[in-house]
C-alpha cells in the first residue's frame, strides 16, 4: 500500500495554526538556534505534542521517531509527569541548591538504586555537557592529572571542554589543545579502521589501539577515560563483544577513572535502565541527562562512585550550579523513573527492539541499495546510507549533510514521520512506549521513503 501524504488533522484550530505562524515570524526576527546557519534554516513550528506524535506549523499530525533529540523517552506531555511538575511548583517552585528538598532527595535516591556498582551519590546538572564537564573535573582533582582519553566519532557536549572532548567534526571550530584531550579511535566495524574481517577482530585490535594510547601517553598523566556507552549522534554502532569488558580492564590496569557517559542512552533507550548493564559494567563516574526525566525539565547529572565521593568528603569540591537539583526538574525525574517502572517501558524498549525495529529494518535494509548497514539495541537504530554498498561512500560527507539527504528527510516528514537524521543516517529513536501499531506505521513510512535515497544509489 502506498502511503499518502499527512493532511491537516482537523482538530487543530486555525487559531493555533495562526498563532504558530506568528511564533515562526518572532523566531526568525529573533531566537538563535544552535549549530546552524541563521539564515539558511526554516525551523518546523510544533503546536502540540502528546505521546509519540507531534503537530507541525499546519496543523499536520507525525509520528515523533527522534524522541525529540532522544530525550523524550516516556514520550510527550505523560499526565504523571505533569501533575509531578504541576504539585511541585504549587508547593516549592525552586530552592537554592545548598538546601534540602524533597525532589532532589527522592530523585538522588531512585538514581543511586537503578545505577551499577557502587555509584552512591549524584551531584545534580543542568543538562549532559555539564554533568561531563563536572565529571571530568572531579576524575582530574581525585587523581592529580590533567589529561583525558575519548573516541573519535563520539559526542560528550557542547559547552567548553565537553566540545573539546567529543571526537566529530562539531568540535572542530572551538577545538584546543590546551583542553588536555587525547582520542583514540574506536571500534566501527562497518567501517573499521583496523581493517578487521569480524567482530573479534575489530575487538582486539581496537583494545590493543587504546592500550598503545595510553602507554604512549603515560598512564601516569591520564585522569580519566571517557566514552558512550552505545555512541549516539556518532552512530549508534554498539561496541562488538568483549570490547568495554576490555575497556574497564585497561582503565584499572593503568589507574585511570573510567566515566561512562549515558547521557543519550541512560534510562531505557537501549532496554536496560543504563547500556552498560549490557556488559555488567561498574564505572567510577557516569554522567546522565535526557531521559532521567524524558526532558520535560532541562536535568543531568554525575553518579558518583564511593572512592571518588570519599576524595571530598573532607574536601571542598569546588563546583557548582544555581539550579542544581531544581525542584521541577527533580519532581519530573522522580515521576518519570515511577512511570518507568510501572508501565514497564525498559521492559518493552527490549522486546520491540528485538521483535518489531531491529527485524523491519533489518528486512528493509536487504531491499533498499541505499542501506549500507543496520545496527542498534532497544529503541535505539541507525540506518547508514551509503551511494554504494561496495565502496561504502556515504550518502553524506562526514561532517555534514546532501542534498539527497535533505530530499529524504524532507519525504519523510510528507509522509508524516519525523526522523532523527545525522550525516548518512536515519536514527530510528522512538518514545520507549510507543505503540506497536505506531511504530510499525513509522517503519512502513521510512521504507517508502527510502525510495528516494535508492535513486542516487547503485544497484
Amino acid at each position: 500500500m502506498t502511503i499518502q501524504p499527512v493532511t491537516p488533522d482537523p482538530a487543530i484550530t486555525e487559531d493555533l495554526i495562526a498563532e504558530g505562524r506568528k511564533a515562526f515570524d518572532l523566531d526568525r526576527a529573533h531566537v538563535f538556534h544552535s549549530w546552524s546557519a541563521q539564515r539558511k534554516i526554516s525551523p518546523m513550528t510544533i503546536l502540540r505534542a502528546e505521546g509519540p506524535h507531534v503537530w507541525d506549523g499546519e496543523g499536520r499530525r507525525l509520528i515523533d521517531f527522534s524522541s525529540q533529540m532522544v530525550n523524550t523517552n516516556i514520550g510527550h506531555s505523560h499526565p504523571k509527569v505533569i501533575a509531578a511538575i504541576q504539585d511541585q511548583a504549587a508547593r516549592i517552585a525552586t530552592i537554592a541548591p545548598a538546601h534540602v528538598n524533597d525532589a532532589r532527595s527522592e530523585a538522588a535516591r531512585l538514581v543511586t538504586d537503578l545505577a551499577p556498582g557502587d555509584l552512591n551519590h549524584v551531584f545534580f546538572t543542568n543538562g549532559g555537557a555539564d554533568a561531563v564537564e563536572h565529571a571530568i573535573r572531579m576524575a582530574r582533582l581525585h587523581t592529580g592529572r590533567h589529561k583525558v582519553l575519548s573516541a573519535y566519532r563520539s559526542y560528550h557536549g557542547g559547552t567548553d571542554l565537553a566540545v573539546n572532548v567529543t571526537g566529530d567534526a562539531r568540535r572542530f571550530d572551538a577545538d584546543r589543545s590546551a583542553a588536555g584531550v587525547v582520542r583514540f579511535m574506536p571500534p566501527y566495524p562497518y567501517r573499521s579502521y583496523f581493517h578487521a574481517q569480524d567482530d573479534r577482530q575489530e575487538t582486539e585490535r581496537a583494545l590493543e589501539h587504546l592500550e598503545q594510547v595510553i602507554q604512549l601517553e603515560g598512564a601516569q598523566n591520564i585522569a580519566a577515560l571517557i566514552l558512550e556507552s552505545v555512541p549516539g549522534t556518532a552512530g549508534i554502532y554498539v561496541p562488538p563483544a568483549g570490547y568495554m569488558a576490555g575497556v574497564r580492564e585497561l582503565t584499572r590496569k593503568y589507574g585511570v577513572m573510567f566515566i561512562a557517559d549515558e547521557v543519550m542512552v541512560g534510562f531505557g533507550r537501549t532496554g536496560e535502565w543504563f547500556a552498560v548493564d549490557h556488559w555488567d559494567m561498574e564505572p567510577d563516574l557516569m554522567t546522565f541527562a535526557k531521559g532521567v526525566n524524558s526532558g520535560y525539565v532541562p536535568l543531568g547529572g554525575v553518579a558518583i562512585s564511593d572512592a571518588v565521593y570519599e576524595t571530598f568528603a573532607e574536601r571542598v569540591y569546588q563546583g557548582g550550579l544555581t539550579y542544581s537539583g531544581h525542584p521541577l526538574a527533580c519532581a519530573a525525574a522522580v515521576a518519570t523513573i515511577n512511570a518507568m517502572k510501572d508501565e514497564g517501558m525498559v521492559e518493552n524498549a527490549a522486546r520491540v527492539g528485538r521483535e518489531v525495529i531491529g527485524p523491519r529494518l533489518r528486512e528493509i535494509g536487504d531491499r533498499h541499495p541505499s542501506v549500507g548497514d543496520v545496527r542498534g539495541l532497544g529503541a535505539f537504530w541507525a540506518v547508514e546510507l551509503v551511494r554504494d554498498r561496495a565502496t561504502k561512500e556515504p550518502l553524506a560527507a562526514y561532517g555534514g549533510s546532501s542534498p539527497e539527504m535533505n530530499e529524504l528527510i524532507g519525504e519523510c516528514k510528507r509522509l508524516g514521520l519525523l526522523p532523527f537524521a545525522n550525516y548518512n543516517r536515519i536514527h530510528v529513536a522512538p518514545p520507549l512506549n510507543t505503540p506497536d501499531e505506531v511504530l510499525r506505521e513509522g517503519l512502513d513510512i521510512l521504507d517508502q521513503a527510502l525510495e528516494v535515497a535508492d535513486r542516487h544509489a547503485a544497484g
